[in-house]
């Protein structure tokens, strides 16, 4: 059972450890903790009391977030913009006084307009309790440095912020003992301990590491909250109400309210607030913000619609199907929150370090300051560099290197309509070594759509169409559907045909305008006593394309004969082309007859297929290629490839498929278009680029900054860190990494992966054949070679041969030698072959 809660307290790499590892010792294996979320996901049946009260005894606070949500109301914004406003009103009482009590610390010292009251001997007790005075309201308003800072130390799991409390409280107390030895100096006219401990205040120290690293983290939330930005949209893409039919009356109610099944009104440029199907009216609707799509999509009854979406154009009423944390909208949320919440591995390396490291600095500290002392240096010397070790050396870049470049990794993904449900998949995928496709509903449609139009003896093919569709209109059948489908698309007026009549196995009839048609199989057109054998070479030519062919026909003549096929997305074929150029392995899988297979391999590209499996198969041929060592990916949509993608070392999920198949997945393709496989090994690979820029910049950040502060190079070369410079600099290594982190906003989709999201359209050949002229004889059949120019990929070999498919069955293309050779009959002129070729938007060039 998954549990979900917010985190108070955590400030570094090392206090999400803490937190991890608290919840682990109840047993726990599956926890994540997000220092830039702020959250705890923990897989367990263990209650929340327990969990809640294992955070506390670490040293933090746990609210939990199990409770049931109709939407999601608690948003990254509101978080950071809470912190953003509490470091804000900090800052305002920190730095004003800061620089008031440097003025009166060191305005003397460096030649500054300076009041008489503040100098000399005798006003050196004004002179230090006036800082310390000013120091008060700064330690007040960044307390929150002491109280989880000690508290983690005395736990046993110091943090940064016992870090900074150690350096700044050491600073305060040594800075109250020095204002003690100057009353008593001044008590006992000790002019020489007087002026010694004038100068050996440490206040502005403490108050400019904390005013420094308080603005350091300002700046650091105020970058962090742009990484969120894209959950953030999603969001705000929900709306608080919408409007409800009961009774015959239009009723406004909250979303919460809404159940499934109620009917809901949609008016123009409303937001559409859950899922559902329309039951009344039409309209065009803008998905952009949920699927990256941009193009309208034009709605009708029993069209589903998406939460998230705007409704265009016209109003319509829908039924609700999906509510609260169940819309598409609210599981996209959840999957992007919980994918921030995973770690990579790359992450884990982070996080070990980090868990030994504060430690490791408190000792280096105080063995510099025994070390130093030793030598012989003052006391207040030592002091400095031992406090300066604890400043500089605060592992707050370690701890954001990985999950800030996540997180804008995450959302930029989403962005283009991928959704990365944890951190891991996002790291390997672009070290993958072969990729496996389903074949239906991932590199094809998954639905039957009408492919070819055959008329007979000059029919009119738009007449023979409205025929069909209106023929098919009672009917649901699969096949019909993609005839009746295609004819809504060209916008043709459907008529319903009466006396309908289904015969099993074969086909419909029915009567339209006063006569009787039949659709059907090729046993139906022998019923009715049609000569097939001069039209069945010319069928089986579909058949071995893996289509299957329907005929229309009355009580007398054959009429046209409508190919029908799982038809290959256009995306699918410059994708592969892709991911094969990037050295990568494919592989088709498909529970297809080897012939079916075979055909659509071939159009694809992939470089293997196994076709004729059972679900357990595929999950077999996974395991077959990870015992070879080779990583493997599984791209899937349907439930019998739920085993195989959670087998595969990473699952891609079609999001047009079943709620199963999304589930067992890493990735979820929301376009379900195979180009943005191409486009995620991309953006894993800049991911990882970035991640370990990040890592880099961090650890050489501390090697370096360490040994300067335990002033290794003091001796030699007069170099030292103050607690002042120190401060700045542990601030401005955290900046640099989350800044950094952000240039992933600036990742673009290459222009050809723009080119290849569009939705696929359906392309119908037409063809027109005489029964008188097919038996025509092989010597009136002769090849030609036609040179073409414009072809590059494999999606163009397709194109042409598709345009010529039309003159003969026996066509062959060469992407290489950028040549198409055909066997055609002698009435077939070059010149229309070369405007077929044109019209396909390509160039003849010579023909032979």
């Amino acid at each position: 059972m998954k549990q979900k809660f917010d985190i108070e307290g955590m400030t570094c790499a090392s206090c999400q450890l803490t937190v991890e590892k608290s919840v682990k010792k109840l047993g726990v294996k599956n926890v994540n903790v997000s220092l830039l979320t702020n959250t705890l996901q923990v897989d367990s049946d263990i209650s929340e009391d327990e969990i809640i009260k294992a955070v506390e005894n670490a040293g933090y606070k746990a609210f939990s977030k199990n409770k049931s949500e109709t939407k999601h109301t608690s948003s990254p914004k509101e978080h950071y913009e809470k912190e953003i406003k509490n470091l804000k009103n900090r800052l305002i009482v920190s730095i004003p006084l800061m620089l008031i009590l440097m003025y009166v610390a060191m305005g003397e010292m460096i030649g500054l307009p300076y009041p008489v009251f503040l100098s000399g001997y005798k006003n050196a007790g004004i002179f230090s309790l006036l800082q310390f005075v000013i120091t008060i309201p700064i330690l007040y308003v960044n307390r929150t440095y002491f109280e989880t800072g000690f508290k983690s130390l005395f736990k046993g799991h110091p943090n940064m912020d016992s870090l900074v409390a150690i350096g700044s409280a050491s600073a305060v107390l040594y800075g109250l003992f020095a204002t003690f030895m100057i009353s008593f100096g001044l008590g006992r006219a000790y002019e020489t301990i007087v002026y010694q401990y004038m100068h050996d205040l440490y206040y502005e120290a403490a108050t400019m590491i904390l005013t420094l690293i308080t603005l350091g983290k300002y700046f650091e939330v105020k970058s962090k909250a742009k990484t969120t930005d894209s959950i953030n949209k999603l969001i705000e893409l929900q709306p608080e109400k919408v409007t409800v039919l009961r009774d015959g009356k239009e009723i406004e109610t909250l979303i919460e309210d809404v159940n499934v099944g109620d009917i809901i009104k949609v008016v123009p440029g409303e937001r559409i607030a859950i899922d559902g199907i329309v039951t009344e009216g039409k309209s065009s609707v803008d998905t952009s913000a949920v699927t990256g799509e941009s193009m309208p999509v034009d709605i009708n009854v029993d069209d589903k619609v998406i939460s998230g979406s705007v409704n265009n154009t016209g109003s319509f009423l829908m039924k609700a199907t999906s509510v609260g944390s169940n819309t598409t909208i609210s599981k996209i949320i959840t999957l992007m929150e919980e994918a921030s919440a995973t770690k990579a591995p790359i992450s884990q390396m982070a996080d070990k370090i980090s868990g030994i490291f504060v430690p490791v600095v408190i000792g280096i500290a105080i063995v510099t300051f025994i070390v130093w002392m030793l030598t012989g240096a003052e006391f207040t010397f030592a002091f400095s560099m031992a406090i300066s070790v604890l400043v500089i050396s605060c592992p707050c870049a370690l701890g954001l290197a990985t999950p800030v470049a996540m997180m804008v990794a995450n959302g930029k993904a989403a962005e283009n309509g991928i959704l990365v449900k944890n951190a891991e998949a996002l790291e390997l995928l672009h070290k993958i070594d072969a990729i496996v496709f389903d074949k239906t509903g991932t590199i094809t449609k998954g639905r039957p759509v009408l492919t070819d139009i055959i008329t007979v003896n000059g029919f009119d093919s738009d007449e023979a169409l409205k025929i069909a569709a209106s023929i098919e209109s009672n009917s649901q059948h699969p096949l019909a559907l993609a005839i009746i489908n295609y004819a809504k698309e060209k916008g043709f007026n459907i008529d319903k045909a009466k006396d309908f009549d289904s015969v099993t196995g074969k086909g419909i009839e029915a009567k339209l305008n006063d006569k009787i048609y039949f659709v059907g199989n090729d046993k139906y057109l022998s019923d009715i006593n049609i000569d097939i054998n001069k039209i069945k070479e010319y069928a089986d030519k579909y058949s071995k394309q893996g289509k299957t062919v329907v005929y229309l026909f009355d009580s007398e003549n054959l009429i046209a004969m409508f190919a029908i096929a799982d038809a290959i997305k256009q995306s699918s074929i410059t994708a592969v082309e892709e991911i094969k150029a990037m050295n990568i392995e494919t592989v088709m899988l498909t529970g297809d007859n080897e012939l079916t297979a075979k055909e659509i391999s071939k159009q694809v590209g992939v470089d293997s297929f196994r076709a004729e499996l059972l679900p357990q198969d595929k999950d077999s041929i996974i395991k077959e290629y990870q015992d070879k060592g080779k990583l493997v990916a599984m791209v899937g949509d349907g439930i019998n490839d739920a085993p195989a993608l959670m087998r595969a070392d990473i699952g891609i999920g079609i999001a047009d498929g079943t709620d199963i198949a999304i589930e067992s997945a890493d990735l979820v393709l929301v376009k379900s278009n195979l180009q943005d496989i191409v486009s995620s090994i991309k953006l894993s690979k800049s991911t990882i680029k970035n991640i370990k820029e990040n890592l880099f910049w961090a650890f050489f950040y501390n090697v370096i900054s360490i040994p300067v502060a335990v002033g290794l190079f003091y001796t030699s070369f007069g170099l030292r860190l103050s607690p002042m410079i120190g401060a700045f600099a542990m601030s401005m290594s955290s900046i640099f990494v989350v800044g950094n982190s952000l240039r992933l906003r600036r990742f673009k989709i290459d222009e050809r992966d723009h080119l290849n999201n569009k939705v696929d359209k359906n392309i119908v050949n037409y063809d027109n054949i005489d029964l008188n002229d097919i038996s025509k004889s092989e010597e009136d059949m002769k090849e030609k070679v036609l040179n073409i120019e414009g072809m590059s990929c494999g999606h163009c070999k397709m194109n042409v041969e598709k345009a010529l498919s039309k003159f003969s069955e026996d066509v062959e293309v060469s992407l290489e030698d950028k040549i198409a050779k055909i066997y055609v009959k002698d009435s077939i002129s070059d010149e229309e072959l070369s405007n077929a070729i044109k019209e396909a938007g390509y160039k003849v060039v010579g023909i032979k």
